[in-house]
């Protein structure tokens, strides 16, 4: 049977691009030759549509069609119907991101923010912005046969447009046959406001949970408790639940990413730093079998190395065009036969076969040095190098995984099993291994700490045993 095709889109309801020009009366700083347009909750005043060449020169309202327009085709904004001026909230740009109403209704820098309705949740009233945008949207499913959308900047929109849009698109999906149309909303500031987001409007998963990729980076790194990542997936009273709820289907698992919101002002993808490189397999292995929903940004497999203050150094050119950071530019860097390329694709394909890597439940595991005394592997001094093994558990099947975050040698551990699933004697077999002699050899099971096998992972590597 043949993967099945997803398909799904990054979409903006929040802001547009920089479409108009401020003409700001206040905030001078020294040296400026204009005002600085910064919110501070007073509308500004608009001098018009920017032209294809940024200048505010176009009226600032709704244009002739098409090629009758001077903005036609990339003057203003289009489709027409945003254009009004009351699309806009024309507040100038945020300065604090977590201060409300101003990080809901300031622009994104210069990108100037939507208005797309008012009042509370439950009697929220769309504006015909928002109601234009969720038409653009359910053309965009029909004609391109989406499945799901990512949603930029949930957090900087009020609670009730995203449930609006949520209800908009799940009902037009549903209504062509699309039961499962899947909406993940970027929701930086934490898991609560996540978990609050995802319950209140409706929408699927999250995405942008800034501890994640922060727990998950440095773990493969050496520099976090393994219990700290694994334990982000049942924290279940952290959102006001007090059950054993699995965080599986509802969170967005990642480490790189376009924004990198979590490290201010200074960006770096996984592979910048001096040993980013020798371990970024580890990074993209624990992601794509442990749980929640695995997110791969590009570039990733290809070892790019972007940093810098700003976040445009994360967005390097692939396909060799005319933007890319560092060496990027004008080159063609997407090589198939790369290492990390090439084994993730194998590890890819034991997930797809192996059906408790992608459904299973998920527990961090003891380990022992000498058989007998047993715990979680937690950093020393600073740091980890050691084994560091999770299980899926599907039912009656266990899979068992493991990365070594020691960089130069090859980690040896007794580790736990489920002592209900096997029996001494028993074999695992090695379903991948970076060192591919490993592969398909076999560990005996062992009556220690119950049941344990002992497991050799080679240095910065990572293994798959069931």
């Amino acid at each position: 049977m043949s993967p099945q095709r997803i398909a799904d889109l990054d979409i903006i309801l929040n802001h547009t691009g920089n479409v108009f020009s401020y003409q700001a009366d206040r905030y001078w700083d020294p040296g400026a030759t204009a005002p600085d347009a910064r919110w501070d909750g007073l509308p500004y005043r608009v001098a018009g549509f920017n032209d294809a060449l940024g200048r505010g020169i176009l009226p600032f309202v709704p244009a002739a069609p098409g090629a009758a327009s001077p903005a036609w085709p990339d003057g203003a904004v289009w489709p027409a119907e945003l254009q009004a001026p009351d699309v806009f909230t024309c507040a100038g740009r945020i300065s604090n991101w977590d201060h409300e109403p101003e990080s809901l209704g300031g622009d994104f820098f210069d990108l100037k923010d939507v208005h797309l309705g008012s009042g509370p949740t439950d009697h929220f009233r769309p504006s015909p912005a928002l109601q234009v945008l969720a038409a653009v949207y359910q053309h965009w499913i029909a004609d391109a046969d989406l499945d799901g959308f990512r949603v930029d900047t949930v957090k900087h929109m009020e609670p009730g447009a995203t449930r609006y849009f949520a209800s908009a698109i799940h009902e037009f999906a549903q209504s062509i046959g699309k039961e499962n149309f899947y909406l993940i909303g970027e929701i930086t500031g934490g898991r609560r406001r996540a978990f609050t987001t995802l319950e209140e409007t409706g929408l699927n998963a999250a995405l942008g949970i800034d501890d994640i990729p922060d727990k998950l980076e440095y773990l493969v790194k050496g520099y976090r408790n393994p219990a700290d990542y694994f334990g982000l997936f049942r924290n279940s009273m952290l959102v006001g639940k007090e059950s054993h709820t699995w965080f599986r289907n509802t969170v967005v698992t990642m480490f790189d990413d376009h924004d990198q919101v979590r490290k201010g002002g200074s960006k770096a993808r996984f592979c910048a730093g001096e040993d980013g490189g020798r371990v970024v397999l580890n990074a993209l292995a624990l992601n794509v079998t442990s749980l929640g929903i695995p997110w791969i940004y590009y570039g990733t497999e290809q070892g790019f190395d972007g940093a810098g203050g700003s976040d445009r150094y994360l967005r390097e050119c692939m396909f060799g065009g005319e933007f890319g950071a560092f060496r990027s530019r004008g080159r063609h860097c997407f090589h198939e036969q790369r290492f990390v390329f090439v084994e993730l694709a194998k590890i890819l394909e034991v997930r797809r076969q192996k059906t408790a890597l992608r459904r299973g439940r998920q527990y961090l595991r003891e380990i022992s040095g000498d058989g007998l005394r047993f715990g979680v592997p937690e950093m020393v001094n600073g740091q980890i190098r050691s084994v560091v093994p999770w299980s899926r558990i599907l039912d009656r099947s266990e899979i068992l995984c493991a990365i070594n975050t020691d960089y130069d040698r090859a980690s040896t551990a007794w580790v736990t099993i489920d002592a209900g699933l096997h029996r001494v004697g028993d074999l695992l077999t090695c379903l991948y291994s970076t060192d591919a002699a490993q592969t398909a050899t076999a560990v005996s099971v062992e009556a220690r700490n119950g049941l344990a096998v002992r497991l050799t992972v080679p240095a910065a590597g990572f293994v798959i045993y069931g």
